[in-house]
């Protein structure tokens, strides 16, 4: 758990104010579809911070910042990963390429996504559906 949490101005100047925006967006997006946790935590390897929605013990999806960059991963399980094969034409080409160079471990795919605007937005969230059937209205 981290004990500094950065506020919107620290996350502002980090990552531009651009970024920003698309930190804020997938935010907002995630919270009004999931009720969840939310956890910060250092980042890992090269990243500053992460910011973790959970429930249950399981992880929803990761957001990662580092100077001038947004991370968002997704974890898919081997039922997920059916369920988004059976969908990925659906999705933009640059989503099933991250998907495709995604390195796949023990416990499932781990697909970051680095997203440079907000245009993305909607797919994110339909990625997450995959994983999680949102639970508010």
């Amino acid at each position: 758990m981290l004990e500094n949490i950065p506020d919107g101005e620290e996350l502002a100047r980090l990552l531009g104010q651009e970024l920003y925006g698309v930190w804020s967006g997938l935010c907002a997006a995630v919270d009004e579809k999931y009720e969840m946790e939310h956890i910060w935590n250092k980042g890992y390897k090269e990243w500053q911070y992460e910011y973790k929605y959970r429930r249950g013990g399981k992880t929803l999806c990761t957001l990662n910042a580092r100077k001038g960059c947004v991370g968002f991963m997704v974890i898919f399980g081997k039922a997920e990963r059916e369920k988004f094969e059976a969908v990925r034409e659906s999705f933009p080409a640059s989503i099933q390429l991250a998907y495709d160079m995604a390195k796949t471990y023990h416990d499932g795919k781990w697909v970051m996504f680095e997203p440079k605007d907000i245009a993305s937005l909607p797919d994110y969230v339909r990625l997450l559906a995959i994983k999680r059937k949102p639970n508010r209205k």
